[in-house]
């Protein structure tokens, strides 16, 4: 990757390179010395905080706790659930020693929490007084992406959020599982500017163990899905094996239904893959750990003193109407080197105070999204800026439906499938019997699968494209990361 301060691949031209290039020199992440993994940096952190706080507020709202358990799994725990494990074998990292001395049973770092936590549910849950056990963690998984990893997209290790939660019957399960995925939706569409499609997994692609998995699919600029987060009821599944089981209200043991259901911090990669540019990153407002950068300019010292006053008079304005401001008053750096960095690092907006500014009693403000460059009085800056940051996350969301959309196609044959993926790349809508063997042939043949199977039929045809038997669904086929 390129030494040079600016971001020096165009988004169109190498998507790739242009993604990697804005999540290093935007300072959000940088590679480690280990392969495979990255380093968080305090820019990433503080927008993983924004989405930690959304989701922590909605998830206390509905009586869900927070909770930690080990990274550390003994291999003899996770054998109770071989179906499920065996997923996730070729990926885990194991630790066989204790200083110099070898494990018994080796200890696996945790791919994901289930065998973990189930183990103690089956200790906790003994009524149905216990019930529903509602149960959030954040942490770190690990899994062995070596060969090709992206930051924030496939790493080896990654933070995320994973919801585990036991219910007493499959109605209230169902009803977990739609309310996360609604919760997730409003995140990803509301506050990181993110469309996405809704719906389930085919019973090849859901979470292994699960009865069912709703899935949230993003579409890229690059027309490749990105799976954003994911909702799973996994029945009885899992109380079965480690005997996950309450005495009900009519005396009679039952084993519980349990949901699952989490995000990582994929989703800081969607957001900079959405909406960057070619100078760099762009931050939706409602995510953004800045929203307004004051840069001060003065060519004079006699300038300066006052040009600083006013920066913090604007900036103590702004703060007391709960707008994330941050003043700019470097000195070893020049006014067009700091407007260069703000903007790759994508500050939704950028407030300009020069003397004449002073002398004028205003701001000048420019907008990250469209560059547009305009004078507020400073009497009126506090309420003029809330509504141009709300204009800029419709702007930033608007955009991002408009290009879903238009990479969005019906196929009407299994010709135009295979075209509209292989040259045009996005969504392709196509009747499905159902069969795993259809799905198998457009995944050999095109490198697509099926991302999701609407929440809500769409009935496009009546015979699959690929083998003309009966369509069952209408299935969105893409090739993803």
């Amino acid at each position: 990757m390129s030494k040079e301060i600016g971001i020096t691949a165009k988004r169109s031209d190498n998507f790739s390179d242009w993604y990697v290039q804005v999540v290093i020199k935007a300072g959000l992440a940088d590679y480690s010395a280990v392969k495979g993994f990255i380093i968080l940096r305090p820019y990433g952190y503080a927008i993983w905080e924004r989405i930690q706080k959304y989701v922590n507020y909605h998830l206390k709202k509905t009586g869900h706790e927070n909770a930690y358990f080990p990274v550390l799994i003994p291999e003899s725990l996770l054998s109770k659930e071989a179906e499920h494990f065996a997923g996730f074998v070729p990926e885990v990292f194991w630790v066989t020693h204790a200083g110099n001395n070898k494990l018994g049973d080796r200890l696996a770092t945790r791919p994901t929490s289930e065998t973990i936590a189930y183990a103690s549910f089956g200790k906790w849950i003994r009524s149905w007084r216990d019930l529903p056990l509602l149960l959030n963690f954040w942490n770190s998984v690990l899994r062995a992406e070596i060969k090709a990893t992206r930051p924030f997209i496939r790493t080896s290790e990654f933070l995320w959020q994973e919801g585990h939660t036991v219910h007493a019957t499959k109605e209230e399960t169902d009803a977990e599982v739609m309310m996360i995925a609604k919760m997730y939706r409003k995140l990803m569409e509301e506050v990181l500017a993110i469309p996405v499609q809704v719906g389930y997994k085919s019973d090849k692609e859901k979470f292994v163990g699960a009865v069912y998995t709703i899935t949230l699919e993003g579409m890229m600029p690059d027309g490749k899905a990105l799976q954003m987060g994911t909702s799973h009821n996994l029945g009885q599944n899992f109380s079965k094996p480690f005997e996950i089981k309450f005495l009900g209200k009519d005396s009679q043991e039952h084993f519980a239904w349990q949901a699952s259901w989490g995000i990582s911090w994929r989703l800081i990669g969607a957001t900079v893959m959405a909406h960057g540019d070619d100078k760099g990153l762009v931050l939706p407002p409602r995510i953004a750990p800045i929203q307004c950068v004051i840069v001060t300019i003065f060519y004079k010292e006699a300038d300066r003193d006052r040009i600083l006053s006013k920066a913090k008079e604007v900036f103590a304005v702004l703060s007391a109407k709960k707008i994330r401001a941050f003043i700019d008053d470097r000195e070893q750096y020049t006014p067009g080197w700091k407007f260069n960095e703000w903007e790759m690092k994508g500050v939704p907006l950028r407030i300009e105070i020069g003397p004449r500014d002073v002398e004028k009693g205003q701001i000048t403000v420019v907008r990250r999204d469209t560059s547009e460059k305009f004078a507020v009085k400073i009497d009126s800056a506090a309420s003029e800026i809330k509504k141009i940051l709300v204009q800029i996350q419709n702007n930033l969301h608007g955009r991002a439906l408009k290009l879903s959309e238009s990479k969005t196609k019906t196929a009407k044959s299994y010709g135009e499938l295979k075209s509209y993926v292989e040259v045009d790349a996005g969504f392709v809508k196509s009747p499905w019997c159902g069969r795993r063997e259809c799905e198998a042939q457009v995944k050999e043949e095109t490198g697509a699968d099926i991302r999701l199977i609407p929440l809500e039929e769409e009935k496009l045809s009546a015979k699959c494209l690929v083998c003309g038997q009966d369509a069952k669904h209408t299935a969105y086929f893409a090739r993803a990361y």
